[in-house]
């Protein structure tokens, strides 16, 4: 993000900034109303072009109308006259999953359709109003959410680790930044992929059209990201790999596996909620409606973490059983797989 701390005394002291976007290189002209609502979730048009009239949005630190057209490069903000509700942390006793804990650190696992912290729609019921709940005084991490050293999707079930003091935090998250950390994602894709083990290069950044996806784009317009492959079995029309992260990108795994032609299987925001392989036989649709409904989700699973611990500086791995819902598609395909061919459901 780019910083203009000689601007920001000049505006508003009571104002407090709720979001903040830069336009990438490749943005075309449009207007400020139209480019929030492709990055604002559940916000309305009505109530973005109401926050402009009131002088609440911002471009390059001068408010602007709702019909001001964002270019390259210009940062908008929206500055509120209240503090964003992500950072009011109300603490609640939702229950946690602790792998292990000491007095530096935990290691969670969290389970799918827990969201990690706070944000625009999900102000409460999250990993951080539980760690609220459960521990006092965890360190802020650079974007001032308590006890955070990495994340993972809502929809991704899954090891976190979780620093208690300012030391651990910032051991941790360097590790994390340096690549040293290690952690492995078991996922189950789409397709049969060819290669029994590969690497995907690819830089990460917005999706020039849904706002909702990440993409991967040319060298130098987004984020540098890796990620290791390996296959663990194959069902036909789908298979089970694990992934190795070198980066750790927004969605990573998510993009990096539809570049390559292999969707999370039952990933809505990726199309993976739709029969991308197989036939048209009816009985293999209601065999998928199945699948689906038993694993509502995208099947992602952060299965390991490993990292050297702050204080005893010893490296230390961790490691987690594929939860029940994942278990029980895997179950399905591999019984589906030993009773059907491809070959003789595509002749």
């Amino acid at each position: 993000m780019i910083e203009n701390p000689i601007a920001d005394e000049t505006l508003d002291d009571e104002l407090f900034e709720h979001f903040r976007f830069e336009a990438s290189k490749g943005q075309s002209p449009l207007r400020v109303d139209k480019f929030l609502m492709n990055l604002v979730e559940n916000a309305t048009r009505n109530k973005i072009q109401q926050a402009a009239t009131a002088g609440n949005i911002y471009v390059n630190d001068v408010p602007v109308k709702s019909n001001y057209k964002v270019k390259a490069l210009d940062v908008v903000r929206v500055l509120l006259s209240h503090p964003p509700f992500e950072n009011l942390i109300l603490p609640e006793n939702i229950p946690l999953d602790i792998v292990y804990e000491d007095d530096a650190l935990l290691v969670i696992n969290k389970p799918a359709g827990l969201v990690v912290h706070p944000g625009h729609g999900n102000y409460t019921g999250t990993l951080v109003n539980a760690l609220a709940f459960h521990f006092e005084n965890l360190p802020l991490n650079s974007s001032e959410r308590p006890g955070l050293v990495h994340r993972i999707d809502k929809d991704t079930s899954g090891l976190l680790v979780v620093a208690k003091t300012e030391q651990a935090m910032a051991f941790l998250a360097k590790q994390f930044e340096e690549k040293t950390s290690e952690r492995e994602y078991v996922a189950l894709v789409w397709g049969n992929v060819a290669e029994d083990e590969g690497t995907v290069t690819g830089d990460i950044a917005r999706h020039a059209k849904d706002r909702m996806q990440m993409a991967v784009v040319p060298d130098g317009e987004g984020k540098h990201a890796v990620t290791h492959y390996k296959v663990l079995e194959r069902f036909g029309y789908v298979t089970l790999v694990s992934c190795k992260l070198e980066t750790g990108r927004t969605h990573q795994i998510r993009v990096h596996m539809k570049h390559i032609g292999h969707t999370l299987f039952n990933d809505e925001r990726y199309g993976g909620n739709l029969i991308l392989k197989g036939t048209t036989f009816t009985k293999y649709k209601q065999f998928i409606d199945n699948c689906f409904k038993v694993l509502p989700r995208q099947a992602l699973h952060a299965k390991t973490l490993g990292f050297l611990h702050p204080t005893t500086k010893e490296f230390m791995s961790f490691n987690t059983e594929l939860p029940e819902d994942m278990k029980e598609c895997i179950a399905k395909w591999r019984v589906y797989s030993n009773s059907h061919t491809v070959e003789e459901e595509e002749n």
